[in-house]
């Protein structure tokens, strides 16, 4: 009976597993490509991988690849076309390109991420594809002429990520769902250990020790064997394939040190029970498992906690025209509802989805598609969130209300980061590059010093796996995201919206600011504006308003402030458009309006007045009307804002698209004319800033307005946007500042520079719970199941660590900034 039963167990180990899935090969064996798979599903993923060149995905970190669905049939998405249907489910369409965003619930490790990324790589109508992989999501865009939805949902389900769409879906509501897989097994281990521990009770204390007591204390053993099984094979099973993955790839991650000493802890223990030689280590084999895995779930979770606060707080400091009972109130976008009726004027975001009320409008979807070719839509019409206008303002009726976390994901968009992250991606890459390596070493050459030198083979194994569990770089890596993440958070309630965490790195290494002059450093809303030249008819002032008023830009704002007794025409212009630090050209009726710089409109040297104040001309079918001056008000605390940054050693300068109106105003401020850039175009502000990064070497930060700053703003450093109560703010800036906050930069600063000294502090505890733990385990006194528990006491070390002294830094900059305010 026991030699069937042998032979039985030896024909299941001889089993092939499947190389796409991994699973063992149950029934029936399909062979291709000296390769067996378990089933024609996962044959057919791995033909469309090969037939794509994309069989590198089997050498990822942790690839395993997931079987089709079974019960998938040809047809059965195909109800996702259905107009009724598919309209609810797009997050975007242009009529062309189309986006949705799907929940994917079998996605699980880095080569799933990988795999659904490569998407354009399969299908050429696939235009992008893009994973969150903490909501297990993944945001696809492609060519709806080319590939429908449905065609779609069956290619990643061939794939094995069949997208879950429920009604919930169709209906627009939004289920959160749970991952509690690592909850089962912290239970799980948590069990085991507990039980474990309890059935060890008599080796703890040297109990039952006499001859007749051994078929119990075999017994003991083998029910702790028993329970340590599912620790070992299924609660560890992440460590064990994201090790595997690694070495499949041919490098190390911070998981091959851990597979190998719950690998060595569990053999040992198998020779020791077996020939009664000792008890094992199934008790610290448990207790590491249970203790990382709640480490693991800890940072989980803290980390998840700042992606939420990140996804859906309020991070755009803007507002839009809100129509309510004929009058323009500025509303901001997150207290718009359903059924409001809004104004969008030329470069403005739509900040919802809406239905287009104005007869036409050109729609740029660069923000979201990364197409630069405006789009005409008609009334009637739906607008996604995200586009902007770019012409004369448009009316639309919202259609939902705004969701924060879209506008977060366009700004965060790879597509406007990606150069500037790319100079930041060093210290986690260089940590998980060398350290795993240099742990395993100072392992092995411990072991060799037991084995050989000191003749303790016990001690050896014991010093060899705490080596590698003791000295797990979580801590280093924890310590620069939960500072950054921290100060993201603090950032925030100061009215300062960073993009991300690279952009505090940047900001803490800028040597140089570089301010714009309209609505940047001048007070958006408050200006003494007059007209010079013939009095204008009613006729015009009706013409010269409703043209300005389809402007965003600061001077078109004050001029409409200025005729606030003059009502708007809501006729249509014809072939509007506004040209950067030029001016802005609309046909009424058969005659040609400018309003505009002087060159701009065609205003002769005769006609320019010098003075202390900024000039719109206007022109009426090339004939110069007259021009309105603008004197506008600073910024109250710019003067000790401007010396606070030069006494701390920054350089500053004013690049301006003005005539040097205010030069005589500006030079004692900034304490050099030759600082002060005035009739600067969009593109010498851009080439400005790269020679000083260039031929200087300066790290340079850039504060604008983003409405004529997009190239400067994505060339420097840090692009920082000034949003007052406008809904212009770019994809190109780094940073939103509210513009009554802009006078805190010199803080700003400061605590940027603060948070990485903290990220240094916290390194220097990290690496002293390593090198002290090491230094215990290469001497054998320290046992595994306390080296496992210094993992998450260092990472919560570490966590509270970087909370508090970034919330003290805060604090002290709230404190120093009271004293100095005048």
């Amino acid at each position: 009976m026991s030699a069937n039963k042998l032979d039985v167990e030896n024909e299941i180990q001889i089993k092939p597993t499947c190389y796409h899935c991994g699973e063992e090969c149950k029934d029936e064996i399909i062979h291709q490509d000296e390769h067996e798979f378990c089933c024609d599903g996962c044959a057919v993923v791995y033909d469309l991988l090969k037939e794509n060149d994309l069989c590198r995905y089997y050498a990822i970190d942790g690839a395993q690849g997931i079987s089709p669905d079974k019960t998938y049939f040809q047809g059965k998405y195909d109800y996702l076309d259905l107009p009724e249907i598919s309209t609810k489910l797009l997050e975007f369409t242009d009529g062309r390109l189309s986006r949705v965003n799907w929940l994917i619930p079998k996605m699980h490790c880095s080569s799933c991420i990988w795999l659904l990324e490569q998407l354009y790589l399969i299908n050429p109508a696939i235009r992008s594809s893009v994973v969150n992989f903490p909501e297990k999501k993944v945001r696809i865009t492609y060519d709806a002429d080319q590939i429908k939805l449905s065609e779609l949902a069956s290619l990643i389900t061939k794939l094995g990520y069949e997208p879950y769409i429920s009604l919930n879906d169709v209906e627009g509501k939004q289920i959160k769902k749970w991952n509690r897989t690592r909850l089962y097994k912290i239970g799980i281990a948590g069990f085991a250990f507990g039980n474990i521990m309890m059935l060890s009770f008599p080796e703890y204390f040297d109990l039952g020790q006499s001859t007749s007591d051994n078929s119990l204390r075999f017994m003991f053993s083998m029910l702790n064997l028993a329970l340590s099984l599912p620790v070992f094979f299924y609660c560890a099973e992440d460590f064990f394939k994201s090790a595997w993955g690694a070495l499949k790839g041919k490098y190390l991650n911070i998981d091959a040190p851990i597979a190998l000493a719950l690998t060595c802890i569990f053999l040992i223990s198998l020779y020791q029970i077996f020939s009664d030689t000792g008890p094992g280590y199934l008790d610290s084999l448990a207790g590491a498992v249970f203790f990382m895995l709640i480490g693991r779930y800890f940072q989980d979770k803290t980390y998840a906690g700042i992606s939420f606060d990140r996804d859906y707080k309020s991070y755009f400091p803007v507002a839009v025209s809100v129509v309510n009972d004929n009058k323009d109130i500025r509303t901001p976008i997150t207290e718009l509802n359903t059924g409001d009726q809004i104004i969008v004027r030329n470069e403005e975001l739509i900040p919802a989805d809406s239905v287009l009320m104005s007869p036409l409008a050109m729609i740029d979807y660069s923000f979201v598609s990364g197409e630069s070719e405006p789009l005409e839509r008609k009334k009637g019409d739906t607008i996604y969130a995200g586009g902007k206008q770019t012409g004369p303002a448009i009316e639309l009726e919202v259609l939902r209300k705004v969701s924060q976390s879209y506008l977060t994901q366009l700004w965060n968009h790879d597509t406007f980061s990606k150069e500037k992250e790319d100079q930041n991606q060093t210290l986690a890459a260089r940590i998980n590059k060398y350290f795993s390596t240099i742990v395993l070493i100072i392992a092995t050459i411990t072991f060799l010093v037991w084995i050989l030198y000191l003749n303790s083979p016990e001690t050896a194994f014991r010093a060899f796996t705490t080596s590698l569990l003791v000295a797990c770089p979580c801590a280093l890596l924890l310590s620069s995201t939960f500072t950054n993440g921290n100060m993201l958070a603090l950032f925030g309630k100061n009215k300062f919206y960073p993009k991300n965490a690279h952009t505090i790195e940047r900001l803490s290494h800028i040597d140089t600011v570089v301010f714009d002059k309209t609505g940047t450093i001048t007070q958006a809303n408050d200006a003494e504006v007059d007209f010079i030249g013939r009095d204008l008819s009613e006729e015009e002032l009706i013409i010269v308003k409703s043209v300005a008023s389809q402007s965003s830009h600061p001077l078109s704002r004050m001029i409409v402030k200025k005729l606030a007794d003059t009502t708007a025409s809501k006729r249509s212009l014809g072939e509007y458009s506004e040209t950067g630090g030029a001016g802005i050209e609309a046909w009424w009726g058969k005659k040609r309006i400018r309003l505009g710089s002087a060159k701009w409109v065609g205003a002769t040297a005769t006609n320019q007045i010098a003075n202390d104040a900024s000039h719109v001309y206007f022109s009426v079918n090339h004939e110069v009307i007259g021009f309105f001056t603008i004197k506008s008000k600073y910024r109250s605390e710019l003067p000790e804002t401007i010396a606070a940054l030069q006494r701390e050693g920054y350089r500053t300068y004013l690049l301006s698209g003005d005539k040097p109106t205010d030069k005589a105003l500006l030079t004692p401020i900034f304490g050099d004319s030759a600082s002060l850039l005035f009739e600067q175009k969009p593109e010498e502000k851009l080439r400005f800033i790269e020679t000083l990064q260039t031929a200087e070497g300066r790290n340079v930060l850039m504060v604008g307005d983003g409405l004529n700053d997009a190239g400067a703003l994505r060339q420097s450093n840090v692009g920082l946007a000034v949003s007052d109560d406008i809904n212009n703010f770019s994809p190109s800036c780094d940073a939103i500042v509210e513009g009554n906050e802009l006078t805190k930069l010199p803080a700003y600063m400061r605590l940027a520079k603060s948070g990485q000294k903290i990220i240094k502090w916290s390194f220097g505890i990290s690496l002293f719970y390593n090198i002290t733990g090491l230094a215990f385990a290469i001497t054998g006194n320290l046992s595994p199941v306390i080296a496992a528990i210094l993992m998450p006491v260092s990472s919560i070390t570490i966590v509270a660590f970087t909370t508090i002294a970034s919330n003290a830094a805060a604090r002290k900059w709230v404190s120093t900034r009271s004293q100095h305010k005048p």
